[in-house]
């Protein structure tokens, strides 16, 4: 009998080993045999459907429309595949720190001067993001006009692959214990609905901390029917005018790493269409760069006007971010966001923890989430905005002692928000960042909620199940000045920032990197995505959301790029 259990407990190690590498292997190799570098593609080449940008949406909607048709997928970044910078959950904020020219995130400074990164990678933003998993609430499916029996189902399709149920540990449980204690109810569990209340969210992370993004969802994809170009900006969609009513998109320009240009068409057909995941602002650049935009604007950069919509790039939202970080006594382990406190007033509460945060587990300039590349608890004014600046905020850092990384933040989200802003463009080169202003707290009812967001977080630091995780001799008032006089903050100082929440705010602000805006429904694309003025292009990503949806809006772009190819494969049926 006992020799029985040592031979069942052996089989279990033996099975567990294949397991993992069978599993390692195949994130060395996703067997994609469709992936290619563009520098392969030919001068012209012509499919059913081009598509602009392989991101949190394009992936899945590549992967539907491949079923029946023939579907170029075009990325200006590379694969996330063999990059541990991105693949595994401790390594969070390395790749937002890269500043290299090939690396995953884009760095890029709103005019409000906050730091701020934008994907340029296979995957999009769930390659770079801290991996929480959050459907839109019914409210939010129920506005947008979405067959909810279709919203569902392509949920749970996405699902399969990439959302997993985090290993809750002790900072994220008091976290959780906290808000209940303090009356953030009903305990809704683990779940990945929008429910009042405190929950459980999903992980893009395995139990084994490995990243999943919506590239992983490429393996629902014909691979007779897809292929896919790594490092192929888009220069510009080419429209016809030739026996058309209206400009009619015919295909794109895109160039590969070596500068030279490749064209791609649609084949002839009535139902066969470019479609632009490129996100919040490389979709409403795009466009601007192919002619669709406020005239005036467009004519001040030498660009042929093929159809004056002035609201493109207008309407540029970022939900606010602002943290507290709560130094621990004890360590605490190394979590992303798990947890998160629904309230009726607008207001999300989430926390994240543990050696991330720390020195050893980074390079010695990056320092995780704290780096100033990053921009987390970071904002530049303009006449700041430069290396030396950051680079003086790295070396202070060097010299802080080790203790002033354990820990961790809680922090808050605001739903909407109401501000408002606009996006324009710098030059004409599509590799360039745009200009963008997002007006943080522009609104004062986006203020009002930072304010009573921040109380929330005072009162989760001051409850009993969060007594083990802070220090009792630092009260918040100093908890809140450590935070705003941080050195990684390059903004002006305020004696004293904990008198005044609003001026906390208004210091502190960050980015959650839920930017989304300039390409709105019923403002630039009709309910079907399609852009107004024009035929044969439509817009499937988060820059056509007014409004973030859930506390997380990656698990409904993803969401969104399945069910609309589902819609257009449905349509091209009829």
């Amino acid at each position: 009998m006992g020799c029985s259990g040592r031979w069942k407990k052996t089989l279990a190690a033996l099975s567990t080993l294949l397991i993992l590498h069978g599993f390692c292997s195949a994130r060395r190799d996703r067997g994609f045999s469709f992936i290619h570098q563009a520098t392969t593609a030919p001068m012209v080449s012509y499919y059913d459907y081009i598509i602009v940008g392989g991101g949190t949406a394009g992936c899945p909607l590549a992967a539907t429309l491949s079923q029946t048709s023939s579907v170029l997928l075009l990325e200006r970044g590379g694969s996330p595949f063999n990059n541990p910078n991105i693949t595994h959950l401790s390594a969070f904020g390395a790749a937002l720190s890269d500043l290299s020219p090939k690396s995953p995130s884009q760095r890029f400074v709103s005019e409000d001067g906050v730091i701020n990164a934008r994907a340029r990678v296979l995957g999009g933003g769930s390659s770079l993001n801290a991996g929480f998993y959050s459907r839109a609430g019914s409210e939010y499916i129920a506005k947008a006009g979405w067959d909810v029996k279709l919203v569902n189902e392509s949920y749970r399709w996405v699902e399969r692959a990439v959302a997993f149920h985090p290993p809750l540990r002790q900072w994220q449980l008091a976290v959780r214990n906290s808000l209940l204690e303090i009356g953030i109810r009903p305990y809704n569990g683990y779940t990945l609905d929008h429910l009042y209340g405190t929950k459980v969210g999903g992980t893009i992370f395995d139990g084994f901390g490995r990243r999943h993004t919506s590239a992983d969802l490429l393996r629902y994809a014909n691979p007779a029917g897809l292929t896919v170009f790594l490092r192929a900006p888009v220069q510009r969609i080419l429209f016809t005018t030739e026996g058309k009513i209206k400009p009619t998109a015919n295909g794109v320009i895109f160039t590969d790493s070596n500068g030279l240009s490749h064209w791609a068409y649609l084949r002839k057909g009535s139902k066969n269409e470019v479609i632009v995941c490129s996100g919040a602002l490389g979709s409403p650049q795009l466009l601007m760069l192919s002619g669709l935009g406020p005239a005036k604007h467009l004519e001040a950069h030498n660009i042929s006007v093929v159809v004056d919509t002035p609201l493109v790039g207008q309407g540029m939202s970022d939900n606010p971010m602002n943290a507290v970080f709560v130094p621990s006594p004890r360590p605490v382990e190394v979590s992303l966001i798990q947890v998160v406190g629904i309230t009726h007033n607008g207001i999300y509460i989430e926390g994240a923890s543990g050696a991330n945060f720390a020195r050893e587990t980074t390079t010695p300039q990056d320092f995780g989430m704290f780096s100033p590349k990053i921009g987390q608890l970071s904002t530049s004014p303009p006449k700041q905005r430069t290396e030396e600046a950051l680079n003086r905020a790295i070396t202070t850092m060097r010299f802080l002692p080790r203790s002033a990384f354990v820990g961790g933040f809680l922090l808050e989200k605001i739903m909407g928000p109401l501000s408002r802003g606009h996006l324009e463009l710098r030059s004409t080169n599509p590799n360039d960042n745009p200009a963008v202003t997002f007006n943080y707290f522009q609104d004062p009812g986006d203020l009002e909620k930072c304010v009573e967001g921040i109380k929330i977080i005072e009162r989760v630091i001051e409850s009993r199940s969060f007594s083990r995780f802070r220090y009792n001799h630092l009260p918040i008032a100093v908890l809140l000045n450590m935070t705003a006089n941080s050195p990684v903050n390059l903004l002006p100082k305020h004696a004293n920032a904990s008198r005044s929440l609003e001026q906390f705010c208004r210091d502190t602000v960050t980015t959650i990197w839920h930017y989304h805006g300039g390409c709105q429904v019923e403002r630039v694309v009709d309910h079907d995505y399609k852009v107004i003025g024009v035929d044969s292009l439509r817009v499937i990503d988060g820059s056509t959301f007014d409004y973030s949806p859930g506390t997380n809006p990656q698990a409904t772009v993803m969401m969104l790029g399945r069910y609309m190819g589902v819609k257009m494969l449905q349509e091209r049926s009829k």
